[in-house]
């Protein structure tokens, strides 16, 4: 169940990113042509207002498609038609009509020879595969040369729409934080409470429950969590007995033997954290501080990779897994920390400045808005090929230093 947990929480927040994107694309007048929750094939889906709404079958966070991030060049058509102009030669003369309007940026005459292509694209015998291609084609020209398409949009327009990703995340950080420091938020100090109970191991085994407190160990007093784990480390693999109250009943559980796990002796719990509640406007400002450290240490911690000395502040998806499902068992609010931490680093990280990131297409909108411009597909494709490899190195870093996350 914790798994679960951990897992709808990281899917949640990709899907609040898009949903940024989404919304803002929304109030600046390019209307989306997909929303989805997870990725497709879809399992449901509508349509309302020219927008297909759909659960896709990936439960991997969301998917929102703006029409027209590229301009649209004459060659694409060619290239996306290719297939189907093999299969059926007639289809060359409406193809080489629409490919010349488009190079000549006669995007309405473009947009007029449409029906016609279409009409004879539904009539071709195709292949599935060549189908498939021609049909992105006409997508790519209804998109890409409507009066909405985000390529043809004010620098404006499409810095708010692609920031509005990282901005959402940062949001969303930051009303997490603040909602723990108003419900409680851990101090650090783990109380002699029971949080969660290792099953298999020897206090799973003696019969100790989340919610029990933990009074005595071998007899002894346990005012503090320390004490306990002073107590227990020092069996050395003998048997020990606990003394819990639970409910108001004081019981006392084993013997049981301790087991070793690295340097030190176990019996196999989670202390549950003390939590410390503060006031509206001192959550305020506790959650805006977060959110600086976290801005600053993440900085930091990419500029060291550049560096070639990196601090181990990255850590990978796998790790980042294994993290909340530790912070889960002890306290809720913990695993909530965690997740707005993730959060927060999703939109550090999709703020760099490189495709195919959210960060990169910022970077590019401003060198088109100097030259006067756009960018052909291509360029963003070439420069998003050596972004990616950028970001990889970075996902191997992390994977490296994953292990011991700071």
């Amino acid at each position: 169940m914790n798994w679960a947990i951990v897992i709808v929480g990281l899917v949640l927040i990709v899907l609040v990113h898009e949903l940024g994107h989404f919304t803002m694309a929304l109030a600046v007048g390019i209307r989306p042509r997909s929303f989805y929750v997870g990725f497709p094939p879809a399992l449901v889906k509508v349509r309302r207002k020219g927008i297909e709404y759909g659960i896709g079958a990936i439960p991997l966070g969301g998917l929102v498609r703006i029409p027209g991030m590229h301009k649209l060049a004459g060659h694409d058509v060619t290239s996306f038609m290719g297939p189907a102009m093999r299969e059926e030669p007639g289809l060359s003369a409406a193809v080489q009509r629409v490919r010349r309007l488009v190079d000549a940026e006669d995007y309405p005459g473009a947009r007029a020879a449409l029906p016609e292509l279409r009409s004879e694209i539904e009539a071709a015998t195709l292949t599935p595969a060549a189908r498939r291609s021609a049909e992105r084609a006409l997508r790519e020209l209804d998109e890409g040369t409507g009066a909405d398409a985000y390529w043809r949009q004010p620098a404006y327009k499409r810095i708010l729409v692609i920031g509005a990703g990282p901005a959402a995340n940062i949001l969303c950080a930051i009303v997490i934080f603040f909602a723990v420091y108003t419900t409680g938020a851990p101090s650090g100090n783990p109380s002699t409470k029971v949080g969660e109970v290792d099953s298999g191991m020897p206090a799973a085994v003696a019969g100790l429950q989340p919610g029990d407190r933990v009074v005595a160990v071998d007899g002894k007093a346990t005012p503090t969590f320390d004490r306990i784990s002073q107590l227990i480390r020092g069996s050395h693999g003998r048997p020990i007995t606990v003394t819990v109250d639970r409910g108001g009943t004081t019981l006392t559980l084993g013997p049981e033997r301790t087991v070793r796990e690295g340097d030190r002796w176990i019996w196999g719990f989670v202390p549950a954290a003390t939590l410390a509640k503060y006031s509206v406007a001192h959550s305020a400002r506790l959650a805006i501080t977060d959110v600086w450290r976290v801005v600053a240490g993440t900085v930091g911690a990419l500029t060291s990779v550049f560096r070639g000395h990196p601090k181990g502040q990255l850590t990978s998806t796998v790790g980042i897994v294994r993290i909340s499902a530790a912070a889960l068992k002890v306290s809720f609010n913990w695993y909530l920390q965690i997740v707005g931490l993730v959060s927060l680093s999703v939109a550090l990280l999709n703020l760099l400045p490189l495709l195919p990131l959210d960060g990169g297409h910022i970077l590019f909108t401003l060198i088109e808005t100097v030259r006067r411009r756009a960018l052909a597909r291509e360029v963003y494709e070439r420069v998003s090929v050596v972004g990616f490899a950028l970001i990889m190195l970075l996902m191997v870093i992390a994977f490296s230093t994953g292990n011991n996350p700071q």
